[in-house]
């Protein structure tokens, strides 16, 4: 009841409205970069919403453990093998768009491209 009464003096449509324009404009910005960072061979999602998307680097990568290399250069994502109920695709992973500006996102990918190439 209380967070009804919270949500009702607000207004939310707005608030939504407004999230999904930044998300949006962040999605684009690390989108428009996959390209140029990621190793030849990698596909990735569009998303329509949320906050991540999800990346296949080629099967000869292994996310978990190139992981440490990639934190090294003061960026992250999540291994995608968690994820997986059975035989986990160890060359996945899922970056969240959401946290940084546009140009943040671009110099995050530049060090994720450097991290995965060793």
């Amino acid at each position: 009841l209380a967070a009804a009464r919270y949500l009702a003096d607000r207004d939310l449509d707005a608030h939504v409205r407004r999230v999904a324009g930044v998300y949006g404009e962040r999605r684009d910005a690390m989108l428009a970069g996959l390209a140029q960072a990621l190793p030849e061979g990698a596909t990735w999602t569009r998303p329509e919403g949320g906050m991540f998307l999800w990346v296949r680097l080629p099967s000869s990568y292994d996310t978990t453990v190139l992981l440490p290399q990639v934190v090294a250069r003061d960026v992250a994502y999540v291994p995608g093998a968690p994820f997986y109920a059975g035989e986990p695709d160890r060359s996945t992973l899922r970056l969240c768009f959401v946290t940084q500006t546009p140009q943040e996102i671009g110099e995050g990918l530049r060090r994720l491209g450097e991290g995965l190439s060793g």
